[in-house]
């Protein structure tokens, strides 16, 4: 793939389910572009259409229209060129639970066509590369989550593509098992230079992994950028206020909308967000106005915009509030 080519070219992908007697539209118009060697983070709730999106561009499932080129190859007309390019690691463990961490990431080389000696000099480096070398030749349903999930990617990254998709790969984690992978896909991407995909409703990971970040919602793109780039288009600060029901953080989103100074107000539950252009100056009045009001507070606190606010400045809703789609429909 010249480098000039993008390693992900997406234009116009739609896609519909039919669920409970009803159509849902997983993908609204999806358009995509990815340079090579980038680590792109796919971001957006439960049945935003993120998962659907990786399926189409692995070859699991068809668009109903549009467009998707992947190491330069068309999805749907060079599905077989695809799979040759392309890693590919789902929500779901992808290792045999009575098979060996060894065997396999040998039987994934041979799967894909590598040789006997190469398959081994893979799977001695993956194993190495993701510390999991002492435990190589003990059965895999005696690994540790964070330890089953890292061999999950080493499979994903045995025949060395050109792209490789992760899709929520560390969904289910302790914290600590989430920053040892973090670790291991910060330095593999930074050494290999491969192009990557990463879907993932953890803000923080995509803050940490990502070089660019596209946020979908509804199964349409509403914004994209680099993190650092969506976070400064959000001027000021972010004030939280957490109320002891749902019913006061109702009534504190009255009181603050006619607090001068104050943007974006929203409720979540029982939290009130808005925005000010100064956190320091614009808290005080408006705990001061809930006060006057009656309206008691548990805690408040400021921060500069987020991935978080990101979202709700586009979305009008945080990535927690987001919506599931009915089962069967790919998130």
């Amino acid at each position: 793939m010249p480098a000039t080519t993008p390693a992900i070219d997406v234009v116009g992908l739609t896609k519909t389910y039919r669920a409970r007697h009803r159509e849902v539209r997983a993908l609204d118009g999806v358009d995509l572009t990815v340079a090579p060697g980038t680590v792109l983070g796919l971001l957006g709730p439960n049945g935003a259409g993120k998962s659907t999106t990786v399926r189409i561009l692995a070859t699991l499932s068809l668009p109903d229209s549009g467009t998707a080129r992947v190491a330069g190859y068309d999805v749907v007309r060079d599905a077989a060129a695809v799979r040759r390019s392309i890693g590919y690691v789902s929500q779901k463990p992808v290792t045999r639970a009575m098979d060996t961490g060894r065997e396999n990431l040998e039987l994934a080389g041979r799967l894909h066509g590598l040789g006997r000696r190469e398959t081994r000099a893979r799977a001695e480096h993956l194993l190495d590369a993701f510390g999991l070398t002492e435990s190589a030749d003990r059965l895999v349903r005696t690994y540790s989550g964070g330890m089953a999930r890292k061999l999950d990617v080493a499979v994903g990254l045995v025949h060395s593509p050109a792209v490789l998709f992760l899709d929520e790969p560390t969904t289910g984690l302790d914290p600590e098992a989430r920053a040892e992978l973090w670790a291991e896909l910060s330095r593999l991407a930074g050494a290999s230079g491969m192009t990557v995909l990463l879907t993932t409703h953890y803000l923080d990971e995509a803050d940490r992994l990502t070089d660019q970040v596209v946020i979908v919602d509804r199964g349409r793109v509403v914004t994209r950028g680099t993190p650092d780039e969506l976070k400064d288009q959000l001027h000021g600060d972010g004030i939280t206020v957490d109320l002891p029901s749902v019913e006061a953080a109702s009534a504190a989103a009255g009181v603050a909308a006619r607090v001068s100074g104050l943007s974006e107000v929203g409720v979540d539950g029982r939290r009130l967000r808005a925005r000010a252009t100064s956190g320091a100056a614009a808290l005080p009045v408006l705990l001061g106005a809930l006060d006057a009001d009656g309206v008691p507070v548990l805690a408040a606190g400021i921060a500069r915009p987020s991935l978080d606010d990101v979202y709700l400045h586009h979305t009008g809703r945080t990535f927690e509030a987001g919506t599931t789609e009915p089962a069967g429909v790919a998130a």
